[in-house]
This record gives C-alpha cells, sequence and structure tokens, in this order.
C-alpha cells in the first residue's frame, strides 16, 4: 500500500472515530478545549503530507496517538472509564490491583505520546535538519520533552484564562501539585524508551552503526566561535 494510500485511510478512520465522539461528550467545552491543537494539527498533517511524507510506521504511532487522546476528550481525561470497562468485561479491576487512587488514563497517554510520537519527531529532525550518529536520537528525544513540557505551559494558560471547572477539567490535575512535572517525566521514559528500541534496531541492521556515531560525536569546527565568530562575519563585511 502507498504512503499516500495509508495516510488517507487512517485519516477516514480517525474523522470517524472524531464523529463518534464528538457525540455528547461529557464537557462540551472541555472537548473543545481539548481538540484546539488537534484541529491545527490535523490542518498542518494535511496541508504538509505531499511534501513531507512520513513512513507508515510514523504516520501509525500518530494515529494511536490521536484516537487515544479523543477518548480523554471525550469523557475529560480525569473521567475514562477504563476501570469499570476492565470490571464489567473481565471482572478485574487495575485501580484496585495497583492501588491507585486516581484514574491515570492521563498518565498512560502521556507516557505513550513520548513512546509514539518521538520516532515521527526523529524521522522530521533526520530528513531535513539531516541529523546522524548520537544526534539523531538524542535531538529528538529532547524535542519530545521540548513538546511536552510545551504543552504543560500551554494548558497552564489556557487554564489561566478560562479558569473556574474548564480549567480544571482541562488541566485534570485530580488534586496532584506534581502532576505536570509527572506528565513531563512518563512522556520523557516513552520518549526515551522509543529511542532506545531505534537504537537497537539499527545496531542490529546498520552495518556502519558504530562509525556514524563516532563521527558524529567528532570536533568539525575547531575554532571557538561567539565573539570570534561575530570578528570574523565583520572582517568580511569589511571586505566587501
Amino acid at each position: 500500500m502507498s504512503h499516500k494510500r495509508y495516510f488517507q485511510i487512517l485519516s477516514l478512520v480517525f474523522f470517524i472515530e472524531f464523529l463518534i465522539l464528538a457525540i455528547s461528550p461529557y464537557d462540551r467545552s472541555d472537548w473543545a478545549l481539548e481538540n484546539v491543537l488537534v484541529l491545527v494539527f490535523a490542518i498542518v498533517m494535511a496541508a504538509s503530507y505531499k511534501k513531507f511524507t512520513f513512513s507508515r510506521a510514523s504516520y501509525c504511532m500518530i494515529f494511536i496517538f490521536m484516537c487515544l487522546h479523543e477518548i480523554g476528550a471525550h469523557y475529560t481525561y480525569a473521567r475514562v472509564p477504563y476501570d469499570s470497562f476492565l470490571i464489567s468485561h473481565f471482572d478485574f479491576s487495575l485501580n484496585e490491583m495497583m492501588g491507585w487512587d486516581r484514574n491515570h488514563f492521563d498518565r498512560l497517554v502521556h507516557f505513550l505520546y513520548g513512546l509514539l510520537m518521538a520516532y515521527p519527531f526523529r524521522e522530521i529532525y533526520c530528513r531535513i535538519a539531516y541529523g546522524k550518529g548520537f544526534w539523531g536520537y538524542f535531538f529528538p528525544f529532547l524535542f519530545t520533552i521540548a513538546a511536552s513540557v510545551t504543552f504543560e505551559l500551554f494548558e497552564w494558560a489556557a487554564a489561566e484564562v478560562f479558569g473556574g471547572d474548564l480549567g480544571v477539567a482541562y488541566l485534570g490535575t485530580q488534586g496532584d501539585v506534581w502532576d505536570a512535572q509527572k506528565d513531563m517525566a512518563l512522556a520523557s521514559l516513552g520518549a526515551f524508551i522509543a529511542m532506545l528500541i531505534v537504537i537497537g534496531i539499527h545496531l542490529w541492521l546498520q552495518k556502519d552503526f558504530a562509525k556514524e556515531w563516532k563521527t558524529s560525536l567528532r570536533i568539525k569546527r575547531k575554532k571557538p566561535m561567539g565573539e570570534d565568530e561575530i570578528a570574523r562575519l565583520l572582517d568580511e563585511q569589511d571586505k566587501k
């Protein structure tokens, strides 16, 4: 199946899920707020897929994450009835087994955000910035963390602007003052695991892996930058 066809099929399935979960969400205002970034992301993906076509693996990872997010948006993350589902269908309580007092669906999605989105970020970095070796794993890891931090700041700003019950529902802290830090830590852990998996695959399949890694850590430019670079640029201007 072509990448274009694969993207179109996943987009259609996601759109169907979106429409179904848009029916009678628990909190319509929170649902709308949760989907602001989804709308922006969907527009960017649709507008750019011809010029930058992701691998089918990346499209699949993005699709899974977006589908999980829509479930959280429908119920609000703090009320996703995963434990009720397990009890009614399997006579098993995950919360009871783990000793949890809160709904942990949001924590799962933050972890899966790192695990699923780190590779698409790596694909963007390696194909545009042409990152290789160590940096081809390290910077996508850092970018995933930075995106997680940015989202937490967006959540905080939105909660400040809207306030009240909507702000509380959107933050979904469930009384945990360290909620944002834990969410970022889980996203970081997911991204770290994802990059370890990619490294393991490349170690297995890429014959020049060690050489490329070593080359990427060599100093390519021995002269200092900073004020020395400014002086060099000024000198070049004077010569022109």
